[in-house]
């Protein structure tokens, strides 16, 4: 089944002056069609202005489409009766943590979802439970999140939406402010709840080695969809990524090189092990071994 599904879905932002009156419109959405089955991990890459975070914002009906329709579980975003379902549905986690995050105490904060839905207060506390131990921060519920390192701080922003019990979490760039080390935090802790909690993922994000892993990648440029696929399908077409002024994995751009240098390696390599082994494989080829030398 869809839990997101979206039909020639369009947005536009309007500018205002200070009297209110209309000065100009800019397209952000332009005919998105898109299909989101419950369980998957899909990835959505862009550059800046693509279009990702406004169509992210339509999951959790932040914005409301200018035409067409978008679908989250079946229900239309469109319908205010559904309101509260669909972000019940689909759970939003931000680029910032320090945004999402209120309370003094780590599991506070966590339970203030479960509670703000009424949950009784027995369950909330299971729920805070295995939300912080899924995400590997259930040691920490009792420190202040001021304390805490800024991936630790997204994990349990995480947490504080799981525990809400989506069955789809959309993560609109959650590692942009993170460095390298919370970044790998984060993609771990995404990656086990899709797998173990069969949590449908939808990740925006410009770090290409985040979507090695996701079932399915989608690029945006300009409002549209312009390629989709597997990581291995789409990110065997570097130059026209590059064409989009997207990146890829740095292995699948050694390989491309080494390809472009005559060495017969096949497209789309996503990881140093997979690079190292078609190598090996050359290197035991007669004739091919004097190539990789």
């Amino acid at each position: 089944m869809d839990i997101v599904k979206a039909e020639n879905l369009k947005y536009e932002y309007v500018q205002v002056d200070e009297e209110g009156n209309e000065e100009a419109r800019s397209i952000a959405v332009d005919g998105v069609n898109l299909q989101v089955k419950a369980g998957d991990f899909v990835a959505i890459l862009g550059h800046n202005g693509s279009g990702k975070s406004t169509l992210a914002k339509h999951i959790n009906a932040i914005l409301l489409p200018t035409e067409g329709t978008l679908y989250v579980d079946g229900k239309d975003t469109k319908d205010e009766s559904k309101l509260w379902e669909i972000r019940q549905t689909a759970g939003m986690v931000f680029q910032n943590p320090d945004n999402q995050i209120i309370g003094t105490i780590v599991e506070e904060d966590v339970g203030f979802g479960p509670e703000n839905m009424g949950v009784p207060q027995a369950e909330i506390w299971k729920r805070v439970e295995k939300s912080l131990k899924s995400v590997g921060m259930w040691e920490y519920r009792d420190h202040s999140p001021n304390k805490l390192s800024g991936g630790q701080k997204q994990r349990v922003a995480i947490a504080g939406v799981v525990a809400m019990r989506p069955k789809c979490i959309v993560l609109d760039e959650p590692t942009a402010m993170l460095d390298p080390n919370g970044r790998k935090e984060v993609i771990r802790t995404v990656q086990e709840l899709n797998r173990q909690e069969h949590v449908t993922v939808i990740l925006i994000t410009h770090y290409m080695e985040e979507v090695i892993e996701a079932d399915r990648v989608i690029v945006m440029d300009q409002g549209k969809i312009v390629m989709q696929g597997t990581p291995r399908e789409v990110f065997s077409h570097v130059e026209e990524l590059k064409g989009y002024r997207l990146d890829v994995p740095q292995e699948t751009l050694v390989a491309y090189e080494l390809q472009k240098a005559g060495i017969p390696l096949p497209d789309g390599i996503l990881t140093t092990e997979e690079l190292i082994e078609e190598l090996e494989k050359i290197k035991q080829t007669p004739g091919e071994s004097q190539k990789v030398r």
